[in-house]
This record gives structure tokens, C-alpha cells and sequence, in this order.
């Protein structure tokens, strides 16, 4: 089979898979949903299989249709990169994607961007904040943080330092309920927050010797930011960064003893790291992450 395929019929059919309808799909690429739904029966018509079956909860791909996603969305991706590469030559100039978790995302990176942006006015970026590790080889972003040290031989990656983690709680809970002044009565004692489906809070007690069982979750979610919002609200004692918490002065460090490293890193693709305003970003990230690791949340702008 030797078929040539339009982007646009591609482009409309990656969008239906990922929002599960046309009218969605249609929103997602400004395009009338008409030509959306054209775009799909020409697609169909020239591989010869049919690519969405309709379900009470809207379009559902194929099995065919699932076959061929991934490398649609790879050929998205590249897509994506080439805008970027493009969008601009000088270091003051262009738009750079950076991938980190939601915590850093919301409650770090912008204090660090905000003083880049004074600098190079003309530098756009687009963060993409999300748990999940984006893919620098297919070029999902340019630039990620990271909490651990990649391992692909394609990516340039930089140690910024090694962030603590303590055990916090808000000043309302621990007026309501005492502060625990051993591991021993924090596990009998109080209400914890941690993770859902994640394990590394209960790989962190493990390792103090406290099993699973013993402790008691009144609340659990994947997501950082939600638990930080839980201890701010006082429901129970969690783990949150030491520099970050010393911004938050709602929150109370509890068992100072205890503690846990996480290692920060920035990494990029290695095609890119001479990119003039990749290259300003990476710089940036480096040197606003470890003054924030030291708890100074600043950096001084590049010569």
C-alpha cells in the first residue's frame, strides 16, 4: 500500500480519538464539524477500515484506530517541535516547553519564569504541568524537570540539587489535636495525608520501619497540590518540600528529624540544548531551582 495522507485528515482524526467526539474535535481545531467528520470518512475511505464505532459515551476508536494512534501522535509531536524550532532564532525570541510536576509547575517554576520574562520579554513558554514524565525524545516538550535522574542516552541532563522532604500540618489541625512528638504516636495518634495509587510516602515509612497497615489515611491523592491544600485545610499531617513550605506560613514542620531527599534535575534533548532560548531556559531553570532549594525562590537574570 502506498498511500500519501494529508495532514488535515490526520490532524482531525487524533483530535477525535482524544476528546471522543466531533463537535469537540471540531472546537479543538477551529474547524467546522462538518469538515471534521469529512476529514474521518476520507480517512476511512483510503485505508479501508473503520476507524470509530458510536457508544452512549461518544465516538470510541477501533481497534484499527488504536493501532495507528501512536504514530499519529508522534507525527503530532514532531509537528509540534518544528513550530517551536521556528518560532524564533534569537535568544530574546520563541517559544519553549517545559514538562514538570503539577507541585513545581503551580507553586514553583512561576516565581523563576516571571524574573525570565523581564529579561526576554519576546520568550514565550508553554508549561505543561503534569505527573506524568513527557516524552523528550518524541519531543512532547523541550525541557523537563524531573525528580529523578533520566536514564535515556539521548538527553542532556543537569543535577540541580537535592530538595528535603519533611512531615507538615497546619497550625489549625495541630492546635486541635496536639503535635506528635515521636513516630510512634504519629502513626496511633493522627490523621495522615498521602498518596492514591503512588507509593512513595508509604515506601518512605516503610523504610523508618512502619508497615502499611498502621497508618492511618484520612485522605489520599496522587495529586501534590491537593495534598498540600489538605494539610493547609487541616485535615491531617503530610509531606511537602522544606523550601516550599517556608513560603507557606500556614504550615508547621512536625518530627524535624525526619526527613527524605528527592534529587531535582532539568533535562533536554540533546539536539536542542545549543538552541539559543532553550539554552536561557535550561540556564534559568538551573540557577532559579537551586536558589530555591537554598529558599531564596530568585535568580539573577544572564549576562
Amino acid at each position: 500500500m502506498n498511500l500519501l495522507l494529508s495532514w488535515d485528515l490526520l490532524s482531525s482524526f487524533i483530535a477525535v480519538a482524544q476528546t471522543g467526539s466531533l463537535s469537540a474535535a471540531a472546537r479543538c481545531q477551529r474547524r467546522a464539524q462538518p469538515t471534521v467528520r469529512r476529514h474521518i470518512e476520507a480517512l476511512e475511505a483510503q485505508l479501508g477500515v473503520m476507524l470509530f464505532t458510536r457508544s452512549q459515551s461518544g465516538l470510541v476508536p477501533t481497534q484499527e484506530a488504536l493501532r495507528i494512534i501512536p504514530y499519529v501522535e508522534s507525527m503530532a509531536s514532531t509537528a509540534q517541535a518544528l513550530v517551536r524550532t521556528a518560532s524564533g532564532e534569537g535568544i530574546n525570541a520563541g517559544t519553549v516547553r517545559i514538562a514538570a510536576s503539577e507541585l513545581m509547575a503551580a507553586q514553583v517554576l512561576p516565581a523563576i519564569l516571571s524574573r525570565m520574562f523581564e529579561a526576554s520579554p519576546a520568550l514565550a513558554i508553554e508549561l505543561v504541568a503534569s505527573d506524568l514524565n513527557e516524552d523528550l525524545l518524541r519531543r512532547d516538550a523541550d525541557i523537563a524537570v524531573r525528580m529523578n535522574r533520566p536514564t535515556q542516552a539521548a538527553l542532556v541532563a543537569r543535577r540541580v540539587g537535592t530538595a528535603s522532604l519533611g512531615l507538615y500540618a497546619s497550625k489549625v489541625y495541630l492546635a486541635r489535636f496536639g503535635e506528635p512528638d515521636t513516630l510512634a504516636e504519629l502513626v496511633a495518634q493522627h490523621r495522615l495525608i498521602g498518596e492514591d495509587r503512588g507509593t512513595r510516602i508509604i515506601d518512605a515509612f516503610r523504610v523508618l520501619g512502619v508497615a502499611e497497615a498502621a497508618l492511618n489515611f484520612a485522605l489520599r491523592s496522587d495529586n501534590d497540590n491537593v495534598q498540600l491544600a489538605a494539610m493547609d485545610a487541616g485535615i491531617g499531617i503530610g509531606v511537602c518540600q522544606i523550601a516550599l513550605a517556608k513560603s507557606l506560613p500556614g504550615l508547621r514542620r512536625v518530627l524535624p528529624d525526619i526527613t527524605a531527599p528527592l534529587e531535582i534535575w532539568v533535562v533536554a534533548h540533546e539536539d536542542l540544548r545549543n538552541v539559543p532560548r532553550v539554552r536561557l531556559t535550561l540556564e534559568t531553570l538551573a540557577k532559579g531551582l537551586a536558589s530555591y532549594l537554598k529558599s531564596e525562590l530568585s535568580f539573577q537574570p544572564l549576562e
